[in-house]
């Protein structure tokens, strides 16, 4: 009885030594061309005799994983077609020129032959919805996530779909906190940017306007932006001021963030808060509010040099690499303080994917110096890898002479969950902030219908998540 244990105790043992095996080339972890460890160390690893790992390996040869070659030892081949694993990876529809992503997934296919990446790109509007549902119903492995869309993963308790991944000791701090939770990091940065100004360097030359630096409050930009402007040709300044993007960082400006009191009610009457929404109204007073449908549109008029200088990020900047504008970046002006908006897209692997180990060889390979070096050469990205954005050299193409003002910036970079609020708060009262910009709404009519919104949202949203 004894004898026959051990027989079938056998039987799994090699068993589990030819799918490890299979497993890790088909992956990828174990890379084309190189050799499986010898007969010795795998009888050693999967407590197998020397005949019986022959007899794995054999199998392997005749699947076509790997060929024995006489005195030399057993290498991985290429595979077939059949052999393959596909690994379907999520973003942004408007991402992948911004970074160059079939680049990127060509030079992953070179050196993991055995991995094929089905790129699927998700609609902007919903993301988050998309991102969930997607990922729930197992057709994505890999997933593009930013903090925004992370935190909506917080609020509706769904980041158990986010398996935990290795923290990189070569990518910044304060990139990878955001998207940590119970000890775990769910989410490897891939790039980031703060909210700057873009401006048009010709405009400012005709107009003899000076420009922008970070003395700067918005009152001198909305002066100078009315210099700029030329009737029936083009605006001084312009932004999307519905994106939650923009209009959250006149509040961040005010140097405070939403608090209860002891009664756990909101206070916001004369507040800090709201006499930055009454800066905000007054400068808005002479420049249009609303002339696109998104920062995409606000952003194409820039392009077509209809606006000088824009609320923008980093990754737009790249719109810009093939146009004749010649463009520069300057930190965002101040009202209480000079704090500027954080966004930080991430790559994450879902835990419900059948095909982890490919997944996170993508998201391992897309973080690598190597790749991020190649981001940061090659467009005008901020990479997340600290060194790759500390390389110097010959540059590729035109990049703004103040472009490495981000460094010097860091310390007024905020994400927007130190406003103190949930997305699902800041959604429940951006109308009626928009009301009050446009002149619809007095600050009295504002105060109280925010105190009201704010807690009736808290606790909506305390319900649905439960």
């Amino acid at each position: 009885m004894q004898k026959r244990l051990s027989r079938k105790h056998f039987r799994v043992r090699l068993e589990d030594m030819i799918v490890t095996l299979r497993q890790e080339i088909l992956s990828g972890k174990a890379a084309i061309g190189s050799y499986l460890p010898s007969e010795s160390d795998l009888e050693k690893r999967f407590e197998l005799s020397n005949a019986s790992v022959r007899n794995g390996l054999k199998v392997l040869v005749e699947e076509g994983f790997i060929e024995k070659i006489a005195r030399v030892g057993n290498r991985i081949t290429s595979p077939s077609s059949e052999q393959k694993t596909v690994i379907k990876f999520g973003y942004v529809h408007s991402f992948a020129g911004l970074v160059e992503m079939e680049e990127l997934l060509e030079e992953f296919a070179k050196q993991y032959p055995h991995i094929v990446v089905h790129p699927i790109e998700l609609p902007s509007g919903s993301y988050s919805k998309s991102l969930k549902q997607y990922m729930e119903a197992e057709l994505l492995d890999c997933v593009m996530i930013n903090n925004n869309n992370f935190q909506d993963f917080v609020e509706n308790d769904c980041t158990h779909l986010l398996e935990p991944i290795e923290q990189m000791d070569d990518l910044y701090p304060f990139l990878t906190e955001p998207f940590q939770q119970g000890g775990h990091t769910l989410v490897r940065p891939f790039n980031y940017s703060p909210v700057v100004l873009c401006y048009n360097k010709k405009h400012f030359e005709q107009s003899q306007v000076p420009l922008p630096d970070s003395s700067w409050a918005w009152r001198d930009l909305f002066t100078y932006g009315q210099q700029l402007s030329v009737k029936n040709e083009r605006f001084g300044f312009y932004f999307y001021l519905p994106s939650r993007n923009r209009w959250p960082i006149f509040m961040l400006q005010s140097g405070t963030s939403f608090q209860t009191d002891d009664s756990g009610n909101y206070r916001l009457h004369g507040s800090k808060i709201i006499e930055s929404l009454e800066a905000c109204r007054d400068l808005l007073d002479v420049f249009p509010r609303i002339l696109s449908e998104s920062n995409a549109d606000a952003e194409a008029l820039f392009l077509e040099e209809k606006v000088s200088v824009i609320m923008t990020t980093y990754f737009f900047l790249n719109q810009l690499r093939d146009s004749n504008i010649s463009f520069e970046v300057s930190p965002l002006p101040g009202l209480q303080d000079s704090s500027t908006l954080l966004i930080i897209n991430g790559l994450a692997v879902n835990s419900r994917s059948s095909n982890k180990e490919a997944a996170k060889l993508l998201v391992d390979f897309l973080t690598t110096y190597e790749i991020q070096l190649m981001l940061r050469r090659k467009t005008l990205n901020i990479t997340a890898h600290r060194r790759a954005m500390e390389w110097e050299g010959e540059e590729s193409g035109y990049r703004p002479s103040r472009f490495f003002l981000y460094r010097e910036i860091v310390p007024t970079f905020r994400l927007i969950t130190e406003l103190g609020l949930s997305n699902y708060q800041l959604k429940s009262i951006q109308r009626d902030i928009m009301l009050f910009l446009s002149g619809l709404q007095n600050s009295a009519a504002l105060s109280s219908r925010l105190e009201q919104l704010l807690i009736e949202a808290k606790e909506s949203n305390i319900i649905h998540s439960s």
